[in-house]
């Protein structure tokens, strides 16, 4: 059987999972507290933020500044302090013993007194035509960071759950009209979100599209979305029944989408850790007023953005997380040190006294 030690590349005081606001946000408060973080990118370098061409609410940016922009200072300002960023997916954390070990996709295996879970959450997609070439430039799947950008626009929101109905609703401040697109007559929502969404309606600002789909997006990244293509059956699920005859296909004018039909926590390497999830895969911290805020049930992993924060979900949100979790991480590995110191002085005199 092979020693973990002939594996291990290096061992880090902290390992930083993720690379998004959040993980870049703890690097840079890790760093200052000399903390050595090594920030491994994921699957996704930089986050969501990568995906939006204009972050017009960060504070500090009072003209705005572009996401992939945002990131990249960021991660200057975490190597300005110390953190090392690599290229890097985590495929599990062994939590059994101490100190941590993280394994890689690629087989490289690191060991770490503590690890901050800043993964983020993957917003879902329809995975249909025009979707890779128009993320960011007229498809979103954040109202609160882009509405802003599409006034007096038809505006197309895709889902029927609390997200859509918050997404259409918060939408009206900014669109001509909101078309809410969902595959099925009923609403998942809840009865509050719904009412919400009908008062709009009869206002004359929402209107449903109900037992629809999108099937295709078209336009340009240098114009945005120009129109999309939906299909309609009266049964719901039309994608499921395109050569039923029942089914309707037309194109239909927008000038910009919004995807709401949830979003998947990336907390998959935690599997077998400890750490507690909720039962839509989100960490479960501790919370609360005082100090530890982003602990996890396992002592030493912390866990701070959208891997934790299912209802906010917003990039200033999700670096003040990263810093709670840079800060509380900070606290353990001192009381971690002075637990070894301790133990070292022990054995030293343990030592003494037999001799």
């Amino acid at each position: 059987m092979t020693d973990i030690a002939d594996e291990v590349v290096e061992h880090r005081p902290l390992i930083v999972a993720g690379s998004g606001i959040a993980g870049l946000s703890a690097a840079i408060y890790a760093g200052r507290s000399n903390n050595e973080p090594l920030v491994f990118e994921g699957d996704e370098p930089g986050g969501q933020l990568t995906l939006t061409t204009e972050v017009d609410n960060y504070p500090g940016f009072p003209e705005g500044i572009s996401g992939p922009e945002l990131v990249q200072n960021m991660k200057e300002q975490a190597e300005r302090f110390g953190a090392e960023i690599k290229n890097g997916i985590i495929e599990s954390v062994e939590a059994d013993e101490r100190p941590f070990t993280v394994r890689l996709k690629n087989g490289d295996v690191y060991t770490a007194d503590a690890i901050i879970s800043a993964s983020g959450a993957s917003a879902r997609t329809l995975g249909i035509p025009g979707e890779d070439e128009l993320m960011g430039y007229g498809l979103s799947t954040c109202a609160t960071c882009d509405g802003a950008f599409f006034r007096d626009e038809k505006i197309l929101v895709v889902g029927g759950g609390d997200a859509a109905m918050e997404e259409a609703n918060f939408l009206t401040k900014f669109a001509s009209t909101v078309y809410l697109v969902h595959r099925r007559e009923e609403f998942r929502a809840e009865d509050y979100w719904i009412d919400r969404v009908m008062e709009k309606v009869d206002e004359g600002e929402i209107e449903i599209m109900r037992n629809t789909e999108v099937t295709e997006l078209h336009g340009s990244q240098e114009e945005g979305v120009d129109h999309v293509t939906l299909v309609s059956h009266p049964e719901g699920h039309p994608t499921d029944k395109l050569d039923d005859p029942d089914t309707e296909e037309f194109d239909f004018d927008v000038g910009a989408v919004f995807y709401a039909i949830g979003h998947t926590p990336n907390a998959g390497y935690l599997e077998g850790t400890g750490v507690e999830l909720d039962d839509d895969g989100y960490l479960k911290t501790q919370g609360g007023t005082g100090g530890n805020q982003t602990a996890t049930d396992v002592p030493g992993i912390f866990g701070a953005g959208d891997v934790v924060d299912y209802h906010y979900q917003q990039a200033a949100t999700a670096g003040g997380m990263g810093v709670k979790a840079a800060l509380d991480a900070d606290d353990y590995l001192e009381d971690l040190e002075r637990e070894q110191k301790a133990e070292a002085g022990s054995e030293v005199a343990a030592v003494e006294s037999d001799d």
